[in-house]
């Protein structure tokens, strides 16, 4: 029975590999092997029971809700195009200081999607005018190209990412935590996240002067290089509310308190960050109905793109369960902590790598191990934390991961010539995050 689901695991994570859609391929492999779990073992997880594993991620208090205000806001700010402001008020101070635009561009794409948590989405939002001012400085367009995409995992520490809430709300279901906060993850993560997005841009600057492909290096491409940074007229209102939010989030934190932790939570200041939104849409004379219909939709894709893709992962992980498969792993884990701590991170990262996305791995690891880390000799968030971390740094040497493909079109450059200049920051950065994580 064992190898029976291991074999059906490595066939599911081939037909994601081969773009095969992930919320189908998870749903019937979980329901294939609670078929064969309860038929062939008489385990104790039918197809009724994984099913119901399914649904109730599909009604998570704790975690539909911050996802799908998330992305509703992220749709408003698109609109109103107050991120637009905030990308050309990050950006445009680089273009003065040329020594530092490398691997600036990376740490400004990486605090970006802290607050745009969408990989592709910030790529096109930053790559678009990022990419011809680097290329405009002489920077070879493939450095420019990797200095933006270095930046994607940025959304590891943003509350809109699905494994936050995810991480939170099953240490709360195992009373690690008081309340299934994602903040209370995010904390815990968010040095070392930061200690390795610092390391990857200093090591990617250090390899640019070594290939010589920084700044002044390159031949002037001035049909690239059209970017209206200079006259783009920066509303300093507008381009402080996409991150409102997430200063809300931060002082109402139990770490901060300064607001009350239960009334400021993440769908109540999505909401005031959409109702500024709504505000400036307004006083710029747009449909305010449209505004609504933009958060709706992106509420929609929230939870279409993400929330089902979790309860997908939620019936993978009960079919794991029903065929034996988890609690072997578990077993063989209990026997070396190495191993778990092991599996943890290169799991994820293998397969984002592979996937272009680590998101089914990393929710399959979360479902099923993660809850488990007290027989590891771990915590839950640390754990949870660690998985979803390696799958961020993982998509970013991925040559068919979706940000990188919109930054090639802007570039005009092969993906996998950058992700031959990201994979060694992104292996620094993940020896920093992990040691971070798991030792300090």
């Amino acid at each position: 029975m064992i190898w029976i689901g291991l074999a059906i695991v490595i066939l599911t994570f081939y037909l994601i590999y081969k773009n095969y859609e992930a919320r189908l391929v998870l749903a019937l492999s979980g329901i294939l092997m609670a078929g064969i779990g309860w038929l062939a073992a008489g385990s104790n997880v039918t197809i009724g029971t994984a099913v119901d594993a399914f649904v109730k991620q599909l009604v998570n208090g704790g975690l539909v809700p911050t996802i799908v205000t998330v992305m509703g806001f992220g749709a408003v700010m698109t609109y109103t195009h107050c991120s637009d402001h905030l990308v050309n008020a990050l950006v445009r101070p680089l273009t003065h200081v040329p020594a530092i635009v490398i691997p600036g561009a990376a740490i400004i794409t990486w605090l970006l999607n802290i607050v745009l948590p969408s990989a592709a989405g910030v790529a096109a939002a930053v790559g678009v005018l990022l990419i011809p001012s680097l290329i405009a400085l002489r920077v070879n367009p493939v450095m420019a190209a990797a200095a933006v995409f270095l930046g994607t995992w940025g959304s590891a520490i943003s509350p809109g990412l699905m494994f936050n809430p995810q991480v939170a709300d099953i240490a709360f279901k195992a009373g690690e935590i008081s309340s299934p906060d994602a903040m209370i993850v995010i904390f815990s993560e968010a040095l070392p996240a930061a200690c390795g997005a610092v390391v990857a841009a200093i090591t990617l600057a250090i390899l640019s002067h070594f290939i010589k492909e920084g700044v002044g290096t390159a031949d002037f491409r001035p049909e690239d290089a059209q970017v209206d940074l200079k006259n783009f007229h920066i509303n300093p209102i507008m381009a402080i509310i996409p991150i409102v939010p997430l200063f809300l989030l931060v002082i109402a934190s139990k770490e901060v308190g300064w607001l009350p932790t239960k009334t400021f939570s993440v769908p109540v200041c999505m909401l005031i960050g959409t109702a500024l939104g709504l505000i400036v849409a307004i006083l710029h004379k747009q449909d305010p109905g449209e505004v609504s219909k933009q958060f709706c939709k992106g509420a929609g894709d929230g939870f279409n793109n993400v929330v089902i893709l979790i309860a997908a992962a939620s019936l993978f992980a009960a079919g794991m369960k029903s065929i034996g498969l988890t609690g072997s792993l578990i077993d063989a884990m209990k026997g070396s902590q190495s191993v778990a701590m092991a599996s943890a991170v290169l799991g994820p990262f293998i397969m984002a790598i592979v996937c272009g996305s680590g998101n089914a791995a990393a929710l399959a690891f979360n479902e099923a191990i993660t809850p488990h880390a007290a027989d590891f000799g771990m915590t839950i968030v640390q754990l949870g934390a660690v998985a979803q971390l390696s799958a961020g740094i993982g998509r970013t040497i991925s040559p068919i991961a979706g940000g990188l493909i919109v930054l090639c079109g802007i570039a005009h450059v092969n993906p996998m010539e950058v992700v031959k200049r990201t994979a060694l920051p992104c292996v620094l950065a993940l020896i920093v995050v992990t040691a971070g994580m798991y030792f300090f």
